[in-house]
């Protein structure tokens, strides 16, 4: 195992059933600090983030998951493709990782939130079959009290982010039926205690096109696959926009496309990877200033939908705990 220790927590690599994967034990620098969300209470515009300490894990801890052995998508943003394709992780993969991950810190003994987010390397929508089981499983009362029997940890509240792009390899019927399974997961193993998000960065489907290399759902057909999901129990499924320069925000099509009261809008800036940089995908003064978000917001707010906008700081970013991030794909730690 090659663990390197980061500013917010430890990233690590481990070699499983397939090869090599990657995967974050982090802190997290609380709601207060790096996002505004005027729904939530959270009206400061954010000017940048300053570098700080995070929250303790007993109040907050991310465990970000590879589901992937590399990823067989092309997104022109991320570094993860550069990674050698070998397959999916299995449900043992995924738990490995997981108990990897619990174990960097055997001095917490409680957390208030594990946040587990199936989103270091790969595609999850291609590994449903082990995600899915995996979720489960870990919203299981008994893997609670594994945690506490192997670790003397008692964690209060699990909360899984099942986070994709949506290929259209997959199929419109399939990401439909893995779509629904989800909001099933979501809405009665967890009780709304769950996340999901969908990587939709531009309204435009030629701008999708672009950045996904054609490998995504269009915008119509997602909005048409998503009419069919329950009624999210909890907070409200997630429409993510890494807003670069140039990246279109339609907020009165996205409104006519995603009912509001169940879907809010996050917004971040496109994170500075290698991938990023060699393609030349900016937001400019993204990490500096909020008027890089403004537009956005005011447009999305005022159609009804809820926004958060999140900036990292720059230990954040330059530690690669952002997505598209994967050292295994060429992303040097620049801390």
């Amino acid at each position: 195992m090659k663990i390197i220790n980061l500013p917010t927590g430890k990233l690590f690599i481990d070699i499983y059933s397939k090869g090599e994967l990657e995967t974050l034990s982090i802190g997290d620098y609380g709601k207060a600090h790096n996002i505004k969300a005027q729904f939530l209470g959270y009206n400061k515009d954010i000017n940048g983030v300053p570098n700080m300490s995070t929250m303790p894990l007993s109040e907050k801890w991310v465990v970000t998951v590879s589901t992937q052995y590399g990823c067989t998508q092309k997104c022109v943003f991320c570094n993860v493709p550069n990674v050698k394709f070998k397959g999916n992780a299995t449900y043992d993969d995924l738990m490995k990782q997981l108990y990897s991950a619990i174990r960097m810190f055997p001095n917490v003994k409680y957390t208030d939130r594990l946040n587990i987010h199936y989103a270091r390397m790969g595609e999850p929508m291609m590994n449903t079959k082990e995600v899915f089981y995996h979720a489960i499983k870990v919203g299981n009362k008994k893997f609670k009290e594994d945690m506490i029997e192997e670790f003397g940890l008692r964690i209060e509240t699990i909360h899984p982010v099942f986070t994709t792009m949506l290929p259209k390899s997959v199929g419109f019927n399939t990401t439909l039926a893995n779509l629904q399974e989800w909001s099933r997961i979501k809405n009665d193993v967890y009780r709304g205690q769950a996340g999901l998000q969908l990587s939709i960065n531009s309204t435009n489907d030629l701008q999708r096109d672009e950045m996904f290399q054609g490998s995504a759902h269009s915008l119509n057909d997602i909005a048409e696959i998503c009419s069919h999901l329950d009624e999210p129990i909890g907070r409200k499924y997630c429409l993510n926009f890494a807003l670069a320069d140039g990246y279109e925000v339609d907020a009165g099509k996205l409104s006519k496309l995603f009912n509001p009261d169940f879907w809010m809008v996050k917004i971040t800036p496109i994170h500075n990877n290698d991938a990023c940089i060699d393609n030349k995908i900016v937001t400019s003064n993204g990490y500096d200033s909020f008027d890089a978000y403004r537009r956005a917001e005011e447009n999305l707010i005022a159609v009804g939908f809820d926004v958060l906008i999140f900036v990292p700081s720059e230990d954040e970013e330059n530690s690669t705990i952002t997505c598209g991030n994967a050292i295994l794909g060429g992303s040097t730690i620049k801390i």
